[in-house]
């Protein structure tokens, strides 16, 4: 596994270097190029790449930079499917600012930090999960695995060094299987291991967002293991060479800021910002809603203690998976920079770095059970094709008869999402294991959880959807 990694940077960067003939410094006396590296399918972040290219922010604050100084900025953005190649870019100095999970955040600050010239600093947050929701395992639709101990002894698909590969070595290890010698670790991108999963090369996929909430909905995949139930944070960020952010600190301020702007524009309009992430990413909108609606994701650019934390938690990973250097975390993380952002936007950095509380929440007065949404973990939410807003539901009983009643007028259900009973996970209503304990229907996004709550609560059974649908009071 550790050849194989330093051989997936070493190609990386040989094709990087191909590809890009550029220096990144400057195209001209009087033009500067920033070369930004995102991951357009990678949608925690999108307030650093798929959202902001959509809607121009950074453009727009270049532009007015441009008006007062003459000086000319050339933005190139570069789409990769993992964070390894941004990496590698980045080694090359043909990169100058990058977004990636976290565990490629640790190679990436690893791999950079021997050159002066390529060393890296982060300096902000995109989008987190205080659980480790962000990434999580699937496997076939008729796979006999309900836990991920099931996987011992199997093949599992997974990108070596980033996000869902990290969340699989923890919940091996969690589960008291060697995750060197327990499974087989096909080393795939994205897309090749949906492949291999459909194909029965491998028997379960482990992955970042939003490749699980893609195969289940395309009906590819069923949800194994949530990352939630690790219960440890995960998180994607952004990164910048030093060398480019000291000779152009105003191009990394104006990143900063149009960042800040992308993500008050999707935490203020969520279904509009799927709409543009699912056309810059090719992915179903219905999809990346999932993920970046209300209740989803929180996107919050602050360096958050507990998320610092956490990542100085994941650095034995590198030891793990091949020869890294040690990263030093405090050097390595950088606030100064998006600080100053919100200085100059007239905010409190203090007050949102310590708010816990998602930025983006479903709110509203449910027309079905006539009440206020007031407690998200309850709160489900549907989406009828041909509406322009979608329509709150206060608890997943409301969420049912909402799409019973939606149903039985002819309307089209594009998508109803609930959150995850144990863990608060959001989740497609129609993809989770639903129990019904007395009156109430509860919803799990893993077959585990529901088994779980059924075992702590006689009396409660594990019902199909349409049961569900059909039992809601």
């Amino acid at each position: 596994m550790k050849r194989t990694v330093a051989a997936l940077l070493t190609a990386a960067t040989v094709t990087s270097l191909a590809a890009c003939s550029l220096d990144s410094q400057t195209q001209s006396d009087d033009t500067v190029t920033v070369v930004i590296g995102y991951q357009s399918k990678t949608i925690n972040t999108v307030t650093a790449g798929t959202l902001l290219k959509a809607k121009g922010f950074l453009e727009k604050r270049l532009d007015d930079l441009t008006k007062s100084s003459d000086v000319k900025y050339d933005v190139q953005w570069q789409d990769y499917d993992t964070g390894a190649p941004i990496t590698a870019q980045m080694v090359a100095e043909k990169i100058d600012i990058g977004s990636m999970g976290d565990y490629p955040l640790l190679i990436n600050g690893s791999k950079t930090q021997a050159n002066e010239r390529a060393r890296t600093e982060l300096v902000s947050i995109t989008g987190y999960s205080p659980t480790g929701a962000l990434n999580m395992v699937v496997v076939p639709p008729d796979s006999p695995a309900r836990s991920i101990t099931d996987l011992k002894g199997q093949k599992v698909s997974a990108s070596v060094g980033s996000a869902g590969h990290g969340t699989l070595v923890r919940a091996l290890d969690n589960a008291g299987i060697d995750p060197k010698t327990g499974v087989e670790v096909l080393n795939q991108q994205p897309q090749v291991g949906a492949s291999a999963l459909e194909s029965g090369q491998a028997q379960a996929l482990s992955q970042f967002v939003a490749w699980p909430g893609l195969l289940v909905f395309q009906d590819k995949a069923k949800l194994l293991y949530d990352g939630a139930e690790g219960d440890y944070p995960t998180f994607h960020g952004v990164v910048v060479r030093r060398d480019y952010a000291g000779q152009h600190p105003e191009v990394l301020d104006a990143f900063l800021q149009a960042q800040l702007d992308a993500t008050e524009f999707l935490n203020d309009n969520p279904l509009e910002s799927a709409k543009l992430v699912a056309d810059g990413s090719g992915l179903p909108q219905e999809v990346v809603y999932l993920y970046n609606g209300p209740g989803g994701t929180s996107f919050d650019t602050t360096l958050k203690p507990s998320l610092i934390e956490a990542f100085k938690g994941d650095v034995p990973y590198l030891k793990s998976i091949g020869d890294f250097a040690d990263l030093d975390v405090n050097g390595f993380v950088n606030p100064d920079p998006i600080q100053k952002a919100f200085a100059d936007r007239g905010q409190d950095y203090d007050a949102a770095l310590q708010s816990t509380t998602n930025p983006s929440a479903l709110r509203g007065q449910d027309p079905v059970c006539n009440a206020p949404v007031t407690d998200a973990k309850l709160a489900g939410e549907l989406w009828i094709d041909g509406r322009d807003a979608t329509q709150p539901s206060a608890n997943p009983d409301c969420l049912l008869r909402a799409i019973r009643e939606a149903t039985a007028a002819g309307d089209t259900i594009r998508a109803a999402y609930v959150p995850d009973t144990e863990f608060g996970t959001r989740w497609f209503a129609d993809k989770s294991t639903w129990v019904r304990d007395g009156q109430r229907h509860l919803p799990f996004d893993t077959a585990a959880g529901a088994g779980r709550y059924t075992a702590a609560h006689p009396g409660a059974t594990i019902v199909d959807y349409q049961q569900a649908l059909a039992g809601a009071v």
